[in-house]
């Protein structure tokens, strides 16, 4: 079995990162400059045209995607270690939380950056495009926050989809949202953080 893992600090892979940390596989894993432009190389534009990160490479498959990742991995790796359902509603209701942070709370996020951040020139944003992005990330933890009320987790015992989800949440308070209106969410996102597989990925295994 090969397995190599290309991610930059601070990105989407931090995501990929938890999740090979949370399943135990050996990998082999290159670290990308970002602002270096080394995802814009032809040699990493060939394994990956979108010039991204995260990117796994399993037995010579390219596959990018962090949710695709999640999933893929979920599925070849974590049955067996109860971190990801077996075929069948279980799993549907994993891939649905997976693909919802990637998808629905995503785009909420990167709405409401590119109309705020100093990612985008100033005169590229949007006040009233940032407001309503705004509402929909509110919506989007709303939605969340109800979804875990009673539950320790999003399908009852921990899994990838916890991985994957929380670790947006983190993005969203490293860029100082005020989460605290929601205390189911924020009672789960500790629950996350608390597992070994967390403490091990934040300080860089």
């Amino acid at each position: 079995m090969s397995l190599t893992f290309y991610y930059s600090p601070m990105s989407t892979a931090s995501i990929t990162t938890l999740v090979l940390e949370e399943l135990g596989v050996p990998c082999e894993r290159i670290k990308l400059d970002i602002k270096k432009s080394e995802t814009r190389t032809p040699e990493f534009l060939r394994l990956n045209p979108n010039g991204k990160v995260p990117l796994v490479i399993h037995d010579g498959t390219s596959i990018w995607e962090s949710a695709a990742i999640t999933m893929y991995l979920g599925e070849v790796f974590g049955v067996e270690k109860n971190l990801y359902p077996a075929p069948g509603p279980k799993r549907g209701e994993a891939m649905k939380w997976i693909t919802w942070a990637n998808v629905t709370l995503g785009d909420a996020v990167g709405r409401w950056l590119r109309n705020t951040s100093d990612w985008t020139p100033a005169e590229q944003h949007n006040a009233k495009a940032a407001e309503v992005a705004q509402a929909d990330i509110q919506n989007c933890l709303r939605i969340l926050n109800e979804a875990l009320e009673g539950k320790q987790f999003l399908l009852g015992g921990y899994t990838l989809a916890d991985t994957h989800l929380n670790s947006f949440i983190d993005w969203l308070r490293f860029m100082k949202m005020d989460l605290s209106a929601y205390a189911h969410l924020n009672a789960w996102s500790e629950r996350c953080a608390a597992r070994p597989a967390y403490a091990r990925a934040m300080t860089g295994g």
